[in-house]
């Protein structure tokens, strides 16, 4: 739910300051500064929650710590990618990609109850499914609608 908070207010923040400045209404350069900022804000999880978000890897994935920490630094990257012209249609595609493999670990997580913030069994379940595959598919379009159409 955060990162969604995260990404709504910043693309608004981010719109009306480019209308404010430039009088344009570029709501496709709000959406890849709002999609930069929680890209960073959603990697700073995989520093702070490593234990935590490593549960959330299958067990037949070997140094699930290094890829958790590794996929980190690929948020950044790729946030601060998308802010590039040169580099945005690129990146764009590869933060798709990105999206897709990461949502296996989120399905097994919460067949699992894995609350990503300690990796104890007591997290949301199921139910977060329900709202995690649908927010998944939105960030999809997101990236699709600001960075590739």
């Amino acid at each position: 739910m955060k990162p969604l908070l995260v990404l709504l207010g910043t693309f608004i923040i981010s719109f009306l300051v480019i209308k404010l400045f430039s009088k344009s209404l570029d709501y496709r350069l709000a959406g890849r500064i709002a999609m930069a900022i929680m890209l960073v804000f959603t990697a700073m999880g995989h520093f702070m929650f490593v234990e935590g978000m490593s549960a959330m890897v299958p067990p037949f994935i070997p140094f699930k710590n290094q890829l958790v920490l590794l996929t980190g630094i690929l948020e950044i990257i790729l946030g601060i990618s998308i802010l590039f012209p040169h580099y945005q249609t690129f990146t764009a595609w590869m933060l798709i990609a990105f999206l897709i493999l990461i949502l296996p670990a989120n399905i097994y997580g919460a067949i699992h109850h894995v609350n990503y913030q300690t990796g104890i069994a007591n997290g949301p379940g199921l139910a977060y499914l329900w709202f995690r595959i649908p927010l998944q598919l939105f960030f999809i379009i997101w990236v699709y609608v600001s960075m590739i159409r």
